[in-house]
């Protein structure tokens, strides 16, 4: 039984990479903030997807070391399914916006306000090293897996299963942000907040839409 050394040291870096980015997350200036809310930083789907991804990649390292056994590949399969268009959505959305219209993804700093030298609050800008932690790593990473170490979807994974797990986590999520900014009285992405809710549920369906596309358009290319 032989340990896969390569695959098992980049497993364990992007591991790395992503534990010391949500470790970090309380270094962030709008942490304290954050933590006193209803759900705290698990109400960003951002942090979600981290998590998903973390456990993919956790899986993947397990049957590094144990090639025999069956469970952690068939949990990696099946936990890539949906971490990896997930992380294909936040990164394509995280950074479309935070290059374009960063009003809309980044949180005004706790206690900005207009001046007359500002037009609008200073944001709650991230680190760059934090920053690609948190929002590149888990979608790179998972680009890497697929293509490189995991085979594609079967026909039957793509039609029923990938669907069935996008909706699943969809309804999850916007059910999730919904509760918390209940309590909260604002979400924790301002193009959330900024819109009504059928404004909002227009966005969920559309992300799970992307999530499911991409999905099917990354196993497509994939030989």
């Amino acid at each position: 039984m032989a340990i896969r050394i390569f695959s098992a040291l980049y497993h364990a870096a992007a591991l790395w990479v992503m534990a010391w980015g949500f470790s970090n997350l309380n270094t962030l200036a709008t942490n304290e903030w954050i933590e006193t809310q209803r759900g705290g930083h698990f109400q960003f789907l951002t942090i979600q997807g981290l998590a998903l991804a973390w456990i993919t990649l956790f899986f993947a390292l397990t049957a590094d070391f144990i090639p025999s056994l069956a469970f952690a590949q068939r949990a990696k399969r099946l936990f890539l399914m949906i971490s990896l268009p997930l992380a294909m959505v936040i990164s394509s959305i995280y950074w479309g916006l935070l290059l374009t219209f960063p009003s809309l993804i980044l949180p005004p700093l706790p206690s900005s306000e207009p001046s007359s030298s500002s037009a609008a609050p200073a944001l709650a800008r991230i680190p760059l090293s934090l920053d690609l932690a948190l929002h590149a790593s888990p979608a790179l990473s998972l680009i890497a897996e697929f293509f490189l170490i995991e085979s594609k979807y079967s026909r039957h994974d793509v039609v029923y299963k990938a669907p069935i797990m996008a909706c699943l986590f969809g309804l999850w999520y916007s059910n999730w942000v919904e509760y918390c900014a209940k309590y909260n009285g604002v979400f924790p992405y301002p193009f959330l907040t900024d819109n009504s809710l059928p404004g909002r549920i227009a966005i969920y369906v559309a992300t799970t839409i992307i999530a499911l596309t991409s999905f099917r358009g990354l196993n497509a290319i994939h030989s």
